[in-house]
């Protein structure tokens, strides 16, 4: 029997990267999946793909700004009303520019917390009290490593967005733990196979520790996603080993970040 089976399940940010793949994992497991996206061409790329799926029927793809709250709340709406259920929302959405604090535009800065965060807390308004009246549901926040340890490299407002999207979504735990709805975190380091890298992050900027160690695939972390949401798991940390890392950044930061810069300049491909 399919894990989500008969299930309404909504990704945002879920028309390319680890957001498509995960779109594409629900449906393989019996979900009905709506993804939307910001960008005109990964949701055309995404449709092409789409369209050639056996799971083609149970996937709907729309373009959607989730800052702009009373297109994403009618989004949202539709879903219900054509479904009378949301079970899972998995907020995936993220605009992303790494750059040092002086080279990045105000403007810039404040769009990163308003995809990461305002999005986030405009989908979970809308969906948690209808979870909680139907009995049910599934909130997923896809956060960052780098909003637990700060060592370097990522720019201060995506750090700033991941740290308050852990932040939220830690406090969720606290207000549902009488509630048949649920919450997870989840922190993932370094994920390859993506125009993540390529786009918005130059090797230089990535730990150089980092070239050294394994770093996570879109599979990978949407079948890790995916088997959380399935156990009801509150925190999710991808790559494990990152836990230590966040562990003795809690100790010692001036330590962590003086191990982050072990092993020279960065010249793994990610891509």
């Amino acid at each position: 029997m399919k894990r989500f089976e008969a299930q309404v399940c909504v990704v945002t940010g879920g028309t390319q990267g680890i957001g498509w793949v995960m779109t594409q994992a629900l449906a393989a497991n019996g979900a009905t999946v709506y993804a939307c996206g910001f960008s005109q061409d990964s949701l055309e790329q995404a449709e092409a793909v789409r369209a050639n799926l056996p799971t083609a029927n149970q996937i709907h793809l729309s373009r959607c700004d989730v800052t702009d709250r009373v297109a994403y709340e009618a989004w949202l709406g539709e879903i219900w009303a054509g479904n009378g259920r949301i079970d899972l929302l998995i907020h995936n959405a993220a605009y992303v520019r790494w750059a040092d604090v002086t080279a990045m535009s105000v403007e810039e800065a404040q769009r990163i917390m308003r995809v990461g965060y305002d999005g986030m807390i405009i989908g979970t308004h809308f969906v948690l009290p209808k979870m909680q009246a139907a009995g049910q549901g599934h909130i997923v926040n896809i956060g960052s490593v780098a909003g637990r340890a700060f060592v370097g490299g990522a720019s201060a407002a995506y750090a700033a967005t991941k740290a308050a999207i852990d932040a939220y979504t830690q406090i969720l735990h606290a207000e549902l733990a009488n509630s048949p709805v649920n919450a997870t975190i989840v922190r993932l380091g370094t994920v390859a196979g993506t125009d993540f890298f390529r786009k918005h992050v130059s090797n230089e900027r990535m730990p150089p520790f980092t070239q050294f160690l394994p770093a996570l695939t879109p599979d990978r972390v949407a079948t890790a996603v995916l088997h959380a949401i399935a156990q009801k798991q509150q925190i999710l940390t991808l790559p494990r080993y990152l836990e230590l890392l966040t562990f003795v950044y809690n100790l010692s930061p001036r330590f962590a970040r003086w191990l982050a810069q072990m092993g020279g300049p960065n010249r793994k491909d990610y891509t």
